[in-house]
């Protein structure tokens, strides 16, 4: 049995040769594209653990292609591969929701280690949610909709959505403002000071009419965070 599937997303065909090789040789199944498009459909259509995604490709670059994974199917890990070796393009990358960021050239040995350790962490983590209904409400997050029961719709911005999703994901344990700001911003929470997250949790409730003074459905744990109250039966 294979111990995870792996897309290899690289325009370098010596270079993709010798990883989907190194992969299977390790025990890993693994598709392969060639360039931005087809790895990005490839990684929606597909059932894969994990992505390794080069930077420089054509038809659509890693960093767009990161993208729109993270809004499309944000529980997948996904490393990126790339001779940008740059501190700039190191932070974007890991800003735009890369789990891991190994600069060209690699060992086969360090590759491995990185994947079974992005791996290893995604065992862990939740999986995302399609939909909830709360508040009387239904949230749907693949068309970032909250649908109330006489039918009318309000349309949630991404990041209103991501937020959401995350806590409806995490159901049942408090998220601090600096897993929110990685988890959902990308950013490195050390040494930020922001009210983004309270603004954004505060519009929120006022979308979903939770009261702000006593609210019952994004709840706030002192001292821990927000957590999103039990999902009601369907």
């Amino acid at each position: 049995m294979p111990r995870g599937t792996i897309l290899v997303v690289e325009d370098d065909a010596a270079i993709r040769r010798g990883i989907v090789d190194a992969l299977r040789f390790a025990g890993y199944q693994t598709f392969e594209a060639a360039d931005g498009q087809v790895g990005l459909s490839s990684a929606i259509g597909a059932e894969i653990d994990l992505v390794l995604l080069d930077i420089l490709m054509p038809k659509m670059d890693g960093f767009a292609v990161l993208e729109e994974l993270r809004r499309v199917r944000p529980a997948l890990p996904v490393i990126v591969l790339t001779a940008r070796g740059a501190e700039d393009d190191r932070v974007r990358g890991l800003r735009g929701g890369a789990d891991d960021y190994v600069v060209k050239p690699f060992s086969a040995k360090e590759l491995l280690a990185r994947v079974e350790a992005v791996l290893r962490r995604s065992a862990e983590r939740p999986q995302a949610v399609a939909a909830i209904r709360i508040a009387g409400r239904t949230i749907d997050f693949e068309r970032r909709e909250i649908r109330q029961a006489d039918g009318q719709c309000a349309v949630l911005s991404v990041r209103e959505a991501a937020i959401l999703q995350y806590l409806a994901a995490n159901r049942g344990r408090a998220i601090d403002r600096s897993e929110l700001l990685a988890r959902v911003w990308g950013f490195d929470p050390r040494g930020v000071r922001t009210r983004t997250v309270d603004m954004h949790i505060a519009r929120l409730r006022e979308r979903l009419g939770d009261d702000p003074v006593n609210p019952t459905v994004i709840c706030t744990v002192r001292g821990k965070g927000y957590m999103l109250a039990a999902e009601e039966d369907a």
